[in-house]
């Protein structure tokens, strides 16, 4: 079953319980879907991983929503973020801890030669793609800049 009729289903579910939180926070995904089907260029069907990049930056936008609204001390604001990133990492696979991302990214640094902070674009580039879905980009960036400097 694809990500987008899987959202479909969990979004049913949600209406018949009356989940808001959850709710909206499918509407959102599926309101993200649409918008990148129809897209110039999009071709008019996404790929899953394509499905999985929109629902990463889904849940990271509302990271980054809850971290400022903390930051300003209006956890009231925060908390309906946060349930939302619940019900949408659901929908990604299982992350990986630091230790699991630091050996491939030491795999990644051996495998290609990288000698510095010039070939972080590379290593990063390699990284990303093995690990999409399971590690966030800005967790890469800080192991590969350790041991790269």
């Amino acid at each position: 079953m694809s990500l987008e009729k899987q959202i479909m289903e969990e979004m049913k579910a949600a209406m018949k319980s009356k989940n808001t939180v959850a709710l909206q926070a499918l509407r959102a995904i599926k309101s993200a879907f649409l918008l990148a089907k129809t897209e110039a260029g999009a071709g008019g069907d996404l790929t899953s991983e394509q499905e999985m990049k929109i629902v990463q930056k889904q849940v990271k936008q509302r990271k980054d929503s809850a971290a400022i609204f903390i930051e300003q001390g209006r956890q009231d604001l925060a908390d309906p973020e946060l349930a939302e990133v619940a019900v949408l990492e659901k929908f990604l696979p299982e992350a990986l801890s630091e230790e699991e991302i630091e050996k491939v990214v030491v795999a990644t640094i051996a495998k290609v030669g990288a000698e510095g902070m010039k070939d972080m674009g590379k290593v990063m580039g390699i990284v990303s793609k093995q690990l999409a879905g399971q590690a966030d980009g800005k967790t890469i960036s800080g192991i590969a800049r350790k041991h790269l400097a």
